[in-house]
């Protein structure tokens, strides 16, 4: 699947919305953005040192640095240079994605309390790149939509299984660490309802963690749940239909931009075909086919 087709207005409103929000690079966030910690550097007065960024927003970033090094000795000083910050992301392809930011030191402070390393604020001069709010932007924005919108439910068939990038409807459910076969209903933020084989009553209550396998780019996701309802599908004695809820505290940020990523273009779709159908008037025949353009959207 990929990230959705980036325009400048999405960009602008992710600048908008989201510049004061600092992002701390815990270990999903940096594996989720792609981060490659290795070739992340400061740059300032002719030399160059790796860090290790800790946190970013659009408008400043916080990295640790040894106060041994050459960097914290530039970087100290009372009238400390302009500094580059190096960002890398790794591509889909597996190429690098580098580019600078401009900054200037904003505050320095100690690192946990240590005498070995240091934590430097740098405020950027500038907006970013785009690639830049672009990747931070479309996190973020699953964040927030992982709050808003966590009951979104969606149904999983052949079309809605392609725009989010899984495999197919079968997976598996681990149910108390033991593997069994399952059908995926729908998803949201917060759950899933799936379907297995079993008895309700040996299944209600207990711990679960449903696999996911997305495509484009492969990756295998593991949410983390409790199945709070169990019953047999009707007419069938051999069916469980099983609503699980989510451990919301756990829940991996690819799976948050996966779901966010299908839900924002799907709301776009259905705009799309709204202002059709206001410009199509009187006029039958556009409406007609705006209408089956949205019910389409939906599914």
């Amino acid at each position: 699947m990929g990230l959705a087709i980036v325009t400048k207005q999405l960009l602008d409103n992710y600048y908008d919305l989201y510049q004061g929000t600092e992002i701390i690079f815990t270990k999903d966030i940096l594996r989720s953005l792609r981060i490659d910690p290795r070739r992340v550097y400061v740059k300032c007065a002719g030399g160059q040192w790796p860090c290790i960024i800790n946190s970013s927003s659009f408008q400043m970033a916080k990295i640790i640095i040894g106060t041994a090094g050459g960097a914290f000795q530039q970087i100290a000083k009372k009238d400390a240079p302009s500094v580059n910050l190096q960002y890398c992301f790794i591509e889909e392809d597996g190429s690098p994605l580098k580019f600078y930011v401009t900054c200037r030191v904003a505050g320095i402070a100690p690192y946990m309390n240590s005498q070995e390393l240091a934590v430097i604020t740098l405020s950027f001069t500038q907006r970013p790149p785009d690639d830049l709010i672009a990747k931070l932007g479309a996190l973020i924005d699953a964040n927030a939509s992982f709050i808003n919108r966590r009951e979104e439910r969606i149904a999983i068939n052949d079309n809605t299984k392609r725009r989010i990038g899984l495999d197919k409807k079968e997976s598996t459910v681990y149910i108390q660490g033991v593997p069994r076969r399952c059908i995926l209903w729908n998803i949201s933020f917060s759950g899933a309802k799936i379907v297995i084989l079993g008895i309700p009553k040996f299944i209600e209550g207990k711990e679960c963690v449903i696999r996911f396998m997305f495509s484009d780019p492969d990756e295998v996701v593991d949410v983390k749940g409790t199945v709070v309802k169990a019953e047999l599908v009707e007419g069938r004695e051999d069916l469980v239909s099983v609503g699980i809820k989510y451990d919301e505290a756990s829940v991996p940020l690819a799976y948050k931009i996966r779901i966010n990523e299908y839900l924002s273009n799907n709301r776009k779709a259905l705009l799309d075909v709204s202002e059709k159908i206001q410009s199509a008037g009187k006029d039958d025949e556009s409406i007609v086919a705006a209408g089956a353009a949205a019910e389409a959207a939906e599914h």
